[in-house]
């Protein structure tokens, strides 16, 4: 078999071939150049990054016949040995299949000898994690002191498997994803040395499947270069991947945005049925909003963006959505990108998601704005609490006699601080038209209304937390709070807490706020007048009220009050 992939073909032979790895190359580079090399290198990352690849270079660069030198030559037969596998002194262990403790005894064993062809021995393990314990253990005392003449480089994806008494006896080089951008010039190159027609958005495409991994982008690239005939088009690239197009990842979005939901369903069930995989398509979305998020946010970074391709549709579409439902978009579609990972009907949590996205209420998108509003409002309310509670430990001494403390004892209390003044004559008014039905009415209602408000208003629903309706007639509701500043407020909101009360009791309601020590004065103000009138009147007294009344039934008037009590015979 004379054909060879192109992951094989193009595989770095020199460090400037490396790509996306600078921070490393230049430092292997020069500390080659200076003869500062260490004895122990731990390459970690991600697979297809170029760990083992720079482990054979850095092998090349300080056996070359030239050396030392920023980039071995290639020509000499150190490097052309190192490369076809020739030289014995440059070893290649796969820890996957040799990771017992024998096969790392017999290294130890064999480090001693000096090199046979080259100056230095390297022994590159890949996939160092998969030893065992016993194998570490009888690594560890090689690795801590080796011979001159003996450099080891271990490559793993994943190095918290590796004791940290191996770590620490390395220098640790960590090889990052490469960029989108990155891999993609890379595959320019490629193509036009293997004289290959394909289009630039067919190889972002490729290298947005690869997910950061060169070699797994020239694989996909080679698997798309034979599906495809003389031309590599967009469509072969995505038959190939399992992707799906731009222009019908927009169509999904306007279609959600216009809570066209048939269409959107229409859509994903056409992509389904075509074979593209619901995993992929579910990560294009959320790439796709995530790009279209980044441009609204700074349209000067086109650059960085992962899935789209930044042209006029693209721009139009990022003018017309709302940040806030992008963000909640992503949110639901990461949700669902969670529960497909457990699911073999992967399609059905997509069209949940949608009928989620769809259903959506405004107040969910505005959620992060009322949570602000929400805060900003507890704060003020905690501070004007904690003033409120200063001034009755240390009320400010008044002046005057006997006579105008009586004075102000009889006059109406108001809050001067707030600015709130309690509307007694209109709630003495509402005491005489009240009725226990009408406030179990309310009541009953309530909490659903409390639910209500607080999708709709959360603010508001903030204020009347910790309110409780008091008295009821057919008109009008007192409803009473913990302090003045809670009224004033209250009154702010009126105008969406009285239509929304009235949407739930079926009748329209004035909301009266007074603050609770208030009302229990003006309760016993009531109750005490009722009582005079009818003695007044000289009605006669009921069976109740001619005789004297049980002592536990007062102690539980003094304790709860009159409008939390109910007697029964």
């Amino acid at each position: 078999m004379s054909y060879q992939a192109l992951y094989r073909v193009w595989r770095p032979r020199n460090f400037e071939d490396v790509v996306g790895q600078a921070h490393i190359t230049r430092t292997l580079q020069n500390a080659i150049a200076q003869d500062k090399f260490s004895h122990a290198y731990l390459f970690s990352g991600p697979r297809g990054t170029g760990k083992t690849s720079a482990a054979k270079i850095f092998s090349k660069a300080v056996n070359c016949e030239q050396g030392p030198a920023k980039e071995p030559c290639n020509e000499c037969s150190a490097c052309l040995g190192i490369q076809d596998g020739s030289i014995s002194d440059v070893i290649e262990i796969d820890a996957a299949s040799n990771n017992g403790v024998e096969q790392i005894r017999e290294i130890r064993d064999k480090v001693k000898y000096a090199p046979s062809a080259v100056s230095y021995k390297v022994y590159i393990i890949d996939e160092v994690h998969m030893l065992s314990m016993g194998a570490f253990n009888a690594l560890l005392k090689t690795l801590e002191e080796p011979p001159k003449h003996v450099i080891f480089i271990l490559a793993t994806t994943e190095p918290h498997k590796i004791p940290l008494t191996i770590i620490s006896r390395c220098q640790r080089f960590d090889f990052k994803r490469i960029t989108q951008q990155a891999m993609v010039d890379r595959m320019e190159k490629i193509v036009d040395a293997e004289n290959v027609s394909i289009a630039r958005e067919a190889l972002e495409i490729v290298a947005l499947s690869a997910e950061g991994g060169m070699r797994d982008a020239l694989s996909l690239l080679d698997q798309a270069i034979s599906y495809s005939e003389d031309q590599v088009l967009v469509e072969d690239v995505l038959a190939v991947t399992g992707s799906v197009s731009q222009r019908k990842l927009s169509e999904v979005i306007e279609a959600l945005n216009d809570k066209e939901i048939n269409q959107a369903l229409s859509i994903v069930d056409e992509l389904i049925q075509q074979g593209k995989d619901p995993g992929r398509f579910v990560f294009d979305l959320i790439y796709y909003l995530r790009d279209i998020l980044l441009y609204q946010s700074a349209p000067d970074l086109e650059h960085n963006l992962e899935r789209a391709i930044p042209d006029e549709s693209f721009k139009s579409l990022a003018d017309r959505l709302q940040s806030q439902w992008v963000q909640q978009t992503i949110r639901e579609f990461n949700k669902c990108q969670q529960e497909m990972k457990w699911t073999t009907s992967p399609k059905v949590f997509i069209e949940i998601a949608i009928l989620n996205i769809v259903d959506t209420p405004p107040a969910a998108v505005e959620e992060s704005h009322d949570s602000e509003a929400v805060t900003k409002l507890s704060q003020k309310l905690e501070k004007m609490e904690q003033e409120l509670a200063q001034l009755k430990a240390n009320p400010p001494a008044q002046s005057g006699g006997a006579a105008q403390a009586q004075s102000q004892k009889r006059t109406p209390a108001r809050s001067n601080k707030n600015g709130y003044n309690v509307p007694y004559d209109r709630i003495r008014m509402v005491l005489s038209e009240a009725s226990k039905d009408e406030l179990k009415q309310v009541q009953g209602q309530w909490p659903a209304f409390m639910d209500r408000l607080k999708q709709s208003n959360a603010p508001a629903h903030a204020i009347l937390l910790n309110s409780k309706p008091s008295a009821a007639s057919s008109k009008a509701l007192i409803v009473a709070f913990r302090y003045d500043i809670h009224c004033s407020l209250a009154l702010e909101h009126q105008k969406t807490i009285e239509p929304m009360l009235t949407e739930f009791t079926g009748k329209p309601l004035t909301v009266i706020p007074i603050p609770v020590q208030k009302w229990k004065e003006l309760r016993e103000e009531y109750v005490r007048k009722q009582k005079n009138n009818s003695d007044e009147e000289g009605s006669e007294p009921s069976n109740e009220e001619g005789k004297e009344e049980d002592p536990l039934i007062s102690e539980a008037r003094k304790l709860a009050g009159d409008d939390l009590i109910e007697i029964q015979d």
